[in-house]
């Protein structure tokens, strides 16, 4: 069924047809704005009943219940863009796989999470959470799984907003797809959206062409209009390339931090490492072994590892038909033949990044 909300009509006429089917008088100005309200009250009825609600009914009914009929169309109208844009619903316990030594999670509770569940004393001392962020380091050192940790301690939905999502319609499109998805997402309430591969819609304009000098400026148009929504809303972006970004997000007024998310201490390792035991079927681990043979591994590193363990072990069991407990060996045995991602190489330019954009 199509929402069709808005017709061409003057404010009397307007007010005339509301008083001619409910016997109820309105200046013409508020019954111009009564009626598109009017028309998607009698949308959502439509829509719960499977059939054509009168307009008669509709505005009755609209008219009895105002604020429970608003409320309620723009709830259903939400309940769509999440169903549409996949959100996601994630638990308290991936915030807790990362070990609160990790720096970013300490300003991350600091500045996001503690003023959003403490409001009242937040507005006590004129305490305002950021409203945009953006996360910077090398592939794999867990951004996204520190946004996906922040809608879970939060209790918020997750959407991610993947550039292939608005390249759907052609690369010419992209821009208008943009638009049209920040506005549906700036609908929302208690959300957390999230856009991978930044560099991607936001690349410095003074290297770009011209398709990706438009698609920079409008996410440049987006981004107050985001932070102007009064709705408990946080855009977070994530990039491995940081100087690849326009130097216009970069300044402050339109990200309000720019957080690096770098390497794993001792600790840090310890801690997904101590996670994903628990996970398998373990037999003798040295952990502190495996914390000081993972030196240069980055969460997704040390996941792909006990993917790799898991799989070694289900096949020794099966091999053998007996019960299986991995060893310290056999990690030994699978991180011989990877490759971690960090290198001094990686370390010393994401250094060198974190001194010149980080900004808390």
């Amino acid at each position: 069924m199509n929402e069709k909300i808005v017709e061409n009509l003057t404010g009397e006429e307007y007010a005339s047809k509301i008083f001619e089917m409910s016997g109820a008088k309105f200046d013409p100005e508020i019954a111009s704005e009564l009626w598109a309200k009017i028309q998607q009250h009698k949308w959502l009825l439509s829509e719960r009943l499977s059939r054509d609600v009168g307009a008669r009914t509709a505005c009755i009914d609209f008219l009895e219940n105002m604020d429970q009929a608003v409320d309620e169309y723009l709830s259903y109208k939400r309940q769509d863009v999440l169903n549409e844009l996949g959100a996601q619903t994630f638990g308290r316990e991936i915030w807790d796989t990362i070990s609160d030594s990790q720096p970013p999670k300490q300003l991350v509770n600091r500045r996001i999470i503690l003023p959003l569940t403490m409001e009242d004393l937040s507005r006590k001392h004129g305490v305002s959470p950021p409203r945009t962020i953006i996360f910077f380091g090398p592939p794999g050192t867990g951004k996204t799984h520190f946004v996906k940790a922040i809608a879970g301690v939060l209790s918020w939905w997750f959407i991610e907003i993947a550039p292939s999502m608005l390249m759907e319609d052609g690369a010419e499109k992209m821009g208008a797809n943009l638009r049209r998805t920040m506005e549906k997402v700036r609908q929302l309430q208690d959300a957390v959206i999230f856009i991978d591969e930044f560099e991607e819609l936001a690349s410095c304009r003074d290297e770009a062409d011209r398709l990706d000098k438009c698609i920079t400026n409008e996410f440049l148009k987006q981004v107050p209009l985001f932070k102007n929504e009064p709705k408990r809303l946080l855009l977070v972006c994530a990039t491995n390339y940081i100087r690849h970004l326009d130097q216009a997000l970069l300044r402050p007024g339109r990200f309000d931090c720019i957080i690096p998310v770098g390497g794993l201490n001792s600790d840090e390792r310890r801690a997904i490492l101590d996670y994903y035991l628990s996970r398998i079927n373990v037999g003798q681990i040295d952990a502190r072994k495996l914390v000081a043979e993972t030196s240069r591994f980055t969460p997704a590193d040390i996941e792909y590892l006990f993917e790799q363990v898991a799989q070694y072990a289900f096949e020794r069991e099966v091999a053998r038909r007996e019960d299986y407990k991995v060893t310290t060996e056999d990690f030994l045995g699978v991180m011989a033949r990877m490759r971690p991602t960090l290198t001094d190489e990686i370390i010393d330019e994401f250094e060198k990044d974190s001194v010149t954009y980080a900004r808390v």
